[in-house]
């Protein structure tokens, strides 16, 4: 799943969702803590787990997104309030895997390294704590591609394969496309450095710690990030518009943004509320200049204080390693499955209407075996933060791209020192 879904619900204190055989006598219950829209796929498998499972009632709580993180961070730390199994988007699971107070699923009785190999490598990878053990279970995933208008790389006298070359040739492409459409390729420059930081990483590394949690903000692919996007501003290309904003879903309904990067649960995203009318004009490509990347992706997990611990576990296994779940979600929602098994099946074979036919779901498959492992840290999302001020002060003010990653490192090292003196074990 991705981030910043249309649905919102607020806070604990909304009232839960409960599914189950009206009348049915409940003698157990599972508590699920979720949030838009990883309720929805965890709802559909609701009926058939609760039937083999009688009298269990399982009870899904939804929090909004921006709430859950601190949510859930503040119940481990306090040891109270806690769910029995744990939703985490792939955002936020560094932040949530270290924690002590969640079980080692590849531990007795879990065992779940019997079942690890039936899911794709990278994402399993991120559900590791520092310390190796296994904390967070995945249940789908966004291998990243390119999403285009194909209409109007055909008014500039485009093709795909000038568009992914290389990162050159798709600022060239933008270029032409401005000159000939009067609009933009991208909807903000740092959606090219977003992609250019997560390649070339080494076995073991994140995209901004090393194994052992140090800043790697000064390597290469920063640079090489930083100096694209710096790049792609100059030339133009760029709506200057942040994703998810009012202005970069009109950039996008209204052809005024050509492109966008990103997981292939956007299809969905594009066909139901973004540009509907635009059925048949979208296509698919690889990402540009040989890069594979990940948006989004959902896990689960079991803290130490959940009262049903194996009951837990099967709900989870029900989620991400039954074929039928991972398929229903797929169809339904678009959570692209983690679970290998599936993506031999048909429905991957499927032309697609929206993107005129085309055999999208196959690319984003393909993407997905070729995408590296990258080890998730409690301290990304400070890291991400930091980062993208940083790219802001190249692209605004033309600062000096070695100077602004080295002030971002320091930062980095003073706020993770602070997060750690002040935040929960």
């Amino acid at each position: 799943m991705t981030l910043h879904r249309r649905a919102f619900i607020r806070g604990l204190s909304a009232a839960p969702l409960a599914a189950g055989s009206a009348g049915a006598a409940v003698s157990r219950v599972l508590q699920v803590a979720t949030f838009p829209d990883l309720d929805r796929a965890a709802a559909l498998a609701v009926p058939r787990f609760e039937r083999a499972h009688p009298g269990v009632r399982v009870r899904l709580t939804v929090l909004a997104y921006a709430d859950f993180p601190t949510a859930m961070i503040t119940a481990l730390a306090a040891g109270a309030n806690l769910p029995d199994l744990m939703g985490m988007d792939r955002e936020i699971v560094g932040q949530l895997a270290d924690s002590a107070g969640l079980h080692d699923l590849s531990a007795v009785p879990f065992q779940a390294g019997q079942r690890s190999a039936e899911v794709v490598p990278f994402a399993l990878a991120a559900g590791h704590s520092r310390k190796g053990t296994l904390t967070a279970f995945p249940v789908d995933i966004g291998p990243g591609c390119l999403f285009y208008r194909s209409d109007l790389l055909q008014q500039a006298g485009l093709q795909e394969g000038e568009l992914t070359a290389s990162w050159a040739d798709f600022i060239r492409c933008g270029e032409r496309l401005k000159a000939r459409h009067n609009g933009y390729l991208v909807a903000h420059a740092s959606d090219i450095a977003d992609v250019v930081i997560r390649n070339g990483l080494r076995p073991g590394e994140g995209v901004f710690f090393s194994a052992e949690g140090r800043p790697l903000v000064r390597a290469e692919r920063f640079e090489q990030a930083f100096n694209w996007a710096a790049r792609a501003r100059r030339s133009g290309i760029d709506a200057r518009v942040t994703a998810w904003s009012n202005e970069w879903a009109e950039g996008l309904r209204r052809g005024r943004i050509a492109s966008q990067m990103f997981g292939g649960w956007f299809g969905g995203h594009l066909a139901n509320w973004i540009a509907p009318k635009a059925a048949g004009l979208w296509r698919c490509a690889p990402l540009p200049a040989g890069n594979f990347a990940s948006w989004g992706g959902s896990y689960y997990a079991i803290p130490r204080g959940s009262r049903e611990p194996a009951l837990a576990w099967d709900f989870l296994q029900a989620l991400a390693l039954d074929p039928a779940q991972q398929r229903t979600a797929f169809t339904t929602l678009d959570a692209f499955p983690a679970m290998t098994a599936v993506h031999a099946d048909t429905l991957f074979d499927q032309p697609l209407p929206y993107f005129g036919g085309q055999r999208a779901r196959q690319l984003w498959r393909d993407a997905s075996l070729r995408i590296s492992a990258v080890d998730a840290d409690r301290n990304d999302r400070l890291a991400r933060d930091v980062i993208q001020a940083a790219l802001e002060r190249v692209l605004e003010h033309g600062d000096r791209i070695s100077d602004v990653l080295a002030d971002a490192e320091r930062r980095i090292l003073r706020r993770a020192r602070i997060a750690a003196s002040t935040g929960p074990a």
